[in-house]
Order: C-alpha cells, then sequence, then structure tokens
C-alpha cells in the first residue's frame, strides 16, 4: 500500500504513537452499548459500522480496511475494528477523521497502532477542545492525528484509489469526505444527517456548497456518518443529501429575509420556526435555534 498526496496539499508527518493503555482514558470514555455495534454491507467492499446513532464508514480491500470517525469511545473504536476483522477477515489500516467533536474522536484512541488522518483544521479544532476540556497528555496523544492534509490525499490501498478531500466549513471547520472514484461511492461523514435535523454548533453556511460539491462527483452512493440508511437501494442517499440542502437553504432564507426587514436576532429566532422539519429527530428545537442564531450571524458579519 503507498500514499500519494496530491500537488496542492501538504502532509505533516507527526509521528505515530504508541498504543496507549491509560486506564484513567477508558474508564472516562466507557459507555453503554459501546460494543453493540454491527457492520452493515452497501456494496461489496464497502461498509457501514452502525452503534445506535454512532456510524463509521469502513472500505475493504485485500490489503486491510479504512475506517471513517474514530466515534465515542476507545470502547467503541475497538468494537468497529473487532467487527471489521470479524465481517471481512480483514484489519484496519487507516482511520480517517472529519468532525473533531467527542462523540467523533474519543474512540480515536483505539487506532494509536495505525495511520491516522485529518485536516488541518480539524487537528487545530481537535486540539483546542482537549485544551478547553482539559484532558490527559496521553489523551491528546492518542487522539490528535499523525497525518494532516490542505485541500485533498490519496491513498493508493489494495489497488483502490481513495481520495479524501477537505469540503469543509460545512458542519465543523474540517470536515472531510472519503471518495473512491472506481466504486462511485463517497463518504460524507456528518455532513449528511440521514432522516435527522442537522446539528449546527460548528456549522456554517458553506454547508449548503459543500454538499453541491459532492453531489458533483461522479458518484452515485453518499454514505452519511449520521442516521440510518436504505441497504436495499444505497442509491436513495442522493435524496439525503437533498433533504439536508434544503433544510439549511430554507433557515438561511427565512434569516435573509429577516435581516432585510432589520430584525434583530431574537426577533429572526422567533418569525423563522422551521416547524415543516419539527418531525425529525436530533433535537429539533434546540438545534433549530443554534442554527439560525449562527446563521443570521454569520450573515451580520459577527460570528466568531
Amino acid at each position: 500500500m503507498r500514499i500519494s498526496v496530491s500537488a496542492l496539499a501538504s502532509l505533516f508527518v507527526l509521528g505515530l504513537a504508541a498504543y496507549v493503555t491509560d486506564a484513567r482514558l477508558g474508564a472516562a470514555s466507557a459507555q453503554e452499548g459501546a460494543t453493540d455495534g454491527v457492520v452493515l454491507e452497501i456494496i461489496p467492499g464497502h461498509y457501514r459500522y452502525e452503534n445506535g446513532t454512532r456510524v463509521a464508514g469502513v472500505i475493504v480491500t485485500n490489503e486491510g480496511a479504512l475506517v471513517l470517525d474514530g466515534l465515542s469511545s476507545p470502547e467503541m473504536g475497538q468494537d468497529v475494528r473487532a467487527k471489521v476483522m470479524d465481517a471481512t477477515g480483514q484489519p484496519v489500516r487507516y482511520l480517517i477523521n472529519s468532525t473533531f467533536h467527542n462523540n467523533y474522536t474519543r474512540g480515536n484512541a483505539a487506532y494509536t497502532d495505525i495511520v491516522s488522518i485529518g485536516h488541518e483544521l480539524y487537528q487545530e479544532d481537535l486540539a483546542a477542545l482537549m485544551e478547553e476540556d482539559d484532558v490527559s497528555a496521553a489523551e491528546r496523544a492518542a487522539r490528535l492525528p499523525d497525518m494532516t492534509y490542505a485541500e485533498s490525499m490519496t491513498i493508493h490501498l489494495g489497488g483502490k484509489e481513495i481520495q479524501i478531500i477537505h469540503i469543509g466549513p460545512a458542519h465543523t471547520r474540517g470536515d472531510s469526505i472519503v471518495y473512491v472514484p472506481e466504486d462511485r461511492i463517497v463518504y460524507v461523514s456528518e455532513l449528511v444527517f440521514y432522516n435527522r435535523f442537522p446539528f449546527y454548533n460548528s456549522g456554517y453556511l458553506s454547508w449548503i456548497d459543500a454538499i453541491d460539491r459532492v453531489l458533483a462527483l461522479d458518484a452515485d452512493i453518499f454514505v452519511p456518518g449520521q442516521g440510518p440508511m436504505t441497504y436495499d437501494d444505497p442509491s436513495e442517499s442522493r435524496d439525503a443529501m437533498l433533504a439536508i440542502r434544503r433544510i439549511l437553504v430554507d433557515a438561511r432564507n427565512g434569516v435573509q429575509a429577516q435581516i432585510a426587514q432589520g430584525a434583530t436576532e431574537e426577533e429572526a429566532l422567533q418569525n423563522v420556526t422551521l416547524e415543516q422539519y419539527a418531525h425529525l429527530g436530533g433535537a429539533f428545537e434546540a438545534q433549530s435555534q443554534v442554527m439560525l442564531s449562527r446563521m443570521y450571524r454569520e450573515l451580520m458579519g459577527t460570528l466568531e
């Protein structure tokens, strides 16, 4: 297997960490159901690990597997690795991370003996989050990526070309997607919340543009990192992309209209209800307010 980086990308090798066995790290992040996940086939060579609302993408070749997103805890990360081996007979060789949030990175500690990769902004935001949370030095070393890239990066594994592309700012600043042109499939992580209202705590208006960029790829299947998907007809995943886009566009248009009328942020949040999406899960009531507030401040140029 080999790694090649596009001319636009910059690759920083930070050193492969030794496997972390800090008991405090495992105890602090253990959670009920952490080993209840299942590995489900999308098409040959492509899978999702599902454990409740936690989802990791899995690409399998005859030289090993690649996992997208470390998930909630070391125990869950270890479960991913064990279940992938059980289902496919292949060990995990790479971990790619997109979202820097705790619920998608605490599991990175289960992957410190392999190569982990994330965008530069993913690394920056994850480091800031762990500093704010005052986590131990061992946990910081376990969760930060071994390699970063600037715009795009290509891995060749088992004869398959796997492209890692920075698609943010979207759900976060450092979002990555993983695209396999040969198989016309792209793993979008939390760019898509399948049949759920999206979490927007770290979101940006350019999430809409990011979805458009993904839809422009030569792909038929868009594997979400949140919520279920239809395995009988995975091409329905395009509809999930369009559904999230509609939510974001409706929210943006509503806020823009309020700003044009001179509304304050508080008034905009009262007047734009997004009630047509209240049936969706994902903490609609709280997250719709978060989305509208961040969009208002971004449009007004006051978003920090």
